[in-house]
């Protein structure tokens, strides 16, 4: 009895067997999408992460843009009042950010994994690595000291509460990773093509940006490793690096009307909230006091005077408090025609020839790459022409030659060449608002003054974000160890690493 009940349990189990057989069999072609790709190729990973990454730098003018000065965002923006509003504004800018990491580390640790020694792989790899440093640098810049080294790794490594490396690790990894990077391009190697919105792929133009990358990355140290900016300087502009402004990066942008690409940052928040796009007193009264062309390119005369017939431009004061009663019509918005206008658009410039130029000229008053002081004056001119020339201002070569017979001279001791060279370098970064953040805090120029809100600062301009709200909570230990580190805390007034003047 019990063999036959063992023999029919046997046939009942084979017969259950092939029933799954059966009901599997074709299960990846049903399962599969005729439309979706099962795997995502690096193109998109890449043409996504530019996308999103790049014209982050233009975006957040009612925080960084506003600290610097350069718009006024009223009472509409608590940062911008030197007041903390982490949960909301750092949370979704820390994971925006991350994100763009994480999706960068998947073309290593999984579509491109065994192919980094091959043609079909290795340039592209090091093309993606060259974008996520940008982007990584940004990120220390802005916070400080932030989870690296444990971040972007294999998923069977991942680490649900990583580190905090230091600014100072990250920055000196950020330049041996770029070197390895630079090292690794090759023209013979297959390439992103069309799929790369910035350079189509073309391997010498991101081997001159790593390069521009890289004097960035030097001169940052200027102050806290005099020694080590020097080399890393040296070093940058002895390779191929920017000629003109044919070698500019910059992404392409779609009209508001148009959908392929992402809009111009400034154009996109113009149209999402007037509001919060007055542009500032300090840059206004800059502009007006060097009779700069660009101007109206720039802003548009207040409404009311516009209304009267006697234009006038006048910008708004920063962090007046919340109770300021303000007039809109009072102040000077963006250009109308430029940034209000659905069908038309400008490519976004996030890393410029103009850099470049400002750059030797500091490099020239120190002495460094075999530049002299004598060559100063004559890179800082080639800046100020090179910044003019872009879109959207376009300035005639009448116009910049008027312009330089009054501005173009680099006279005074060195320190106050330095301030000339950084007030024509923050005009240059207007919509590039962490890099003039970070230009401005490296140097102290040019010399700002807080708005009269004493928010959490006390009255100073915040020198660094904090943390992501989420943070605190999700990586607790790690996260009180790196604020621990900073002098006052994960506030505004700690001082990243390498801001020391």
């Amino acid at each position: 009895m019990k063999t036959i009940q063992s023999i029919r349990r046997k046939f009942a189990l084979l017969g259950l067997i092939a029933a799954l057989s059966a009901c599997t069999e074709g299960f990846e072609e049903l399962n599969t999408s005729p439309t979706q790709p099962a795997t995502v190729p690096p193109e998109y990973v890449l043409s996504n992460v530019q996308l999103g990454g790049l014209l982050t730098e233009g975006a957040n003018w009612w925080q960084v843009g506003s600290w610097i000065q350069q718009w006024a965002s009223g009472n509409l923006s608590a940062p911008s009042q030197y007041l903390e509003d982490r949960d909301i504004y750092e949370t979704r800018n820390w994971a925006a950010h991350y994100g763009y990491i994480h999706n960068l580390a998947q073309i290593r640790n999984r579509l491109l994994k065994g192919q980094e020694e091959t043609p079909a792989g290795k340039t592209k790899l090091a093309i993606a690595k060259i974008n996520e440093l940008y982007i990584w640098q940004r990120m220390t810049d802005f916070w400080g000291d932030i989870p690296y080294s444990q971040t972007g790794l294999p998923e069977a490594e991942i680490i649900l509460t990583p580190k905090y490396d230091t600014q100072e690790e990250i920055y000196k990894s950020m330049l041996s990773e770029l070197d390895l990077a630079m090292g690794r391009l090759s023209s013979s190697d297959l390439s992103y093509g069309n799929a790369d919105l910035v350079y189509k792929g073309n391997v010498n133009a991101w081997r001159k940006f790593g390069n521009m990358l890289k004097l960035r990355l030097g001169f940052r140290l200027r102050y806290v490793d005099p020694a080590l900016s020097r080399k890393t300087v040296e070093e940058a502009l002895a390779g191929p690096i920017f000629e003109s402004n044919a070698d500019n990066a910059a992404m392409p942008t779609n009209p508001q009307d148009g959908f392929a690409l992402g809009y111009h940052p400034v154009i996109g928040g113009y149209n999402g909230s007037k509001e919060l796009n007055q542009l500032g007193a300090p840059f206004i009264d800059m502009l007006l006091a060097k009779k700069d062309p660009r101007l109206p390119r720039i802003a548009e005369p207040t409404e009311n005077s516009k209304k009267e017939g006697k234009p006038v431009y006048r910008g708004l004061g920063v962090a007046l408090g919340q109770n300021v009663i303000i007039n809109r019509d009072d102040y000077s918005y963006g250009t109308i025609s430029i940034y209000d206008d659905r069908k038309s658009t400008f490519p976004y410039l996030f890393m410029a020839y103009s850099d470049l130029c400002f750059y030797k000229a500091e490099a020239a008053l120190l002495g460094w790459a075999g530049l002299t002081p004598a060559q100063a004056e004559k890179f800082y001119q080639d800046g100020i022409t090179a910044a003019m020339k872009v879109q959207p201002y376009s300035i005639a070569d009448a116009a910049i030659a008027t312009y330089l017979e009054t501005e173009g001279a680099l006279t005074g001791t060195d320190e106050e060449k330095l301030e000339k060279i950084m007030n024509q370098k923050w005009i240059s970064l207007f919509m590039r608002h962490y890099e003039a953040y970070a230009e401005w805090r490296r140097t102290g120029y040019p010399k700002l003054v807080p708005g009269p809100n004493q928010g959490v600062t006390n009255g100073t301009i915040p020198r660094r974000a904090v943390y992501s709200g989420s943070e605190r909570f999700r990586n607790h230990d790690e996260y009180k160890a790196a604020a621990g580190r900073m002098s006052n805390g994960d506030t505004y007034v700690s001082k990243v690493w390498w801001d020391k003047k």
